[in-house]
């Protein structure tokens, strides 16, 4: 094998580890039955008449996850006239509906906060961190995108202006009828979500 062969080869074999990576990342979501901030409950069944699902997740207290709301809301508020339901998915074991309810008043959080009691559904989804995103097909249930909403914020620095805007691009490529390139989503910046529940670690 010449050498601008085995780089050729290299280049391939390594573009299909990127591939398979990026599927292997973007996971299905789980059936569920959750109980909101406000006690009503939500189905995925429900959102069947939706386009898609964007589900942003949520820790009380988390300063990462509380400086990224009012972009969430921005997001949402610039995306009313379409069909997509914009949620929060709270699986943090120390977070009991009382606890969320006072964050969402204080932060003044208006979308629905799903209480993910047992863990099951951020397991599902492969969920790590909080202020991560993803856009779900509620039909489907696959996941098109996961990610940070845009890269102003790191774990020492926070910036008004940015230069990448992930979640709307990514929103206006699935729209489209388009896939998003997964490669170019770096992960997303927030607090560790630990999995405690017996449901999820056979405990």
């Amino acid at each position: 094998m010449n050498k601008l062969s085995g780089v050729l080869l290299g280049a391939t074999l390594m573009m299909s580890s990127l591939a398979v990576h990026a599927d292997e990342f973007l996971k299905s979501i789980k059936d569920f039955s959750l109980l909101d901030q406000l006690h009503n409950n939500h189905t995925l069944s429900e959102y069947e008449d939706r386009d898609y699902i964007v589900m942003y997740i949520h820790g009380s207290g988390c300063p990462i996850a509380r400086l990224s709301v009012p972009a969430y809301k921005e997001i949402a508020e610039q995306y009313r006239g379409k069909n997509i339901e914009f949620l929060m998915l709270n699986s943090f074991i120390q977070d009991d509906l009382k606890r969320i309810e006072m964050e969402a008043a204080e932060f003044k959080i208006t979308f629905p906060i799903l209480k993910d009691e047992d863990q099951t559904v951020a397991k599902s989804l492969g969920v790590e961190r909080t202020a991560e995103v993803f856009i779900i097909d509620p039909r489907t249930k696959e996941v098109k995108f996961r990610g940070p909403i845009n890269d102003a914020l790191g774990y020492e620095t926070q910036r008004n202006n940015f230069d990448n805007h992930y979640l709307t691009d990514a929103l206006d490529t699935v729209l489209a009828g388009g896939v998003v390139d997964m490669n170019d989503i770096p992960d997303s910046k927030g607090c560790l979500v630990g999995f405690f529940h017996p449901a999820v670690t056979g405990g």
